[in-house]
């Protein structure tokens, strides 16, 4: 749970089409920074943060609202963090006390 909390701090990429979901769920945050990026499915990303602040699906309590609602539509990219296309994330061993515990 502390990787997640810890992850909210920061922008998530999310897929266009995956974005538009989460946009139907009428939860209290946005996207932003539409770019065309072709390793994501629809061919388009979009951030889940204005610049360098938090998460804007981040609660008052710290917590992933998306996740409160339907865990399947969190963002592929927070779902697998620690982990990057397979690997351990760089900002892992920065972020996440069980990672450093080891």
């Amino acid at each position: 749970m502390q990787a997640a909390k810890i992850m909210l701090r920061f922008r998530a990429w999310v897929d266009l089409e995956e974005a538009k979901k989460i946009l139907s769920l009428g939860l209290k945050g946005d996207f932003y920074h539409l770019e065309k990026d072709k390793s994501f499915p629809s061919g388009y990303k979009v951030g889940t943060s204005y610049e360098d602040n938090c998460c804007s699906f981040l609660t008052k309590e710290g917590l992933c609202s998306i996740h409160k609602i339907d865990y399947n539509l969190k963002p592929a990219h927070c779902r697998e963090f620690p982990y990057e296309n397979g690997r351990l994330s760089p900002f892992a061993g920065a972020l996440c006390s069980m990672v450093k515990s080891k």
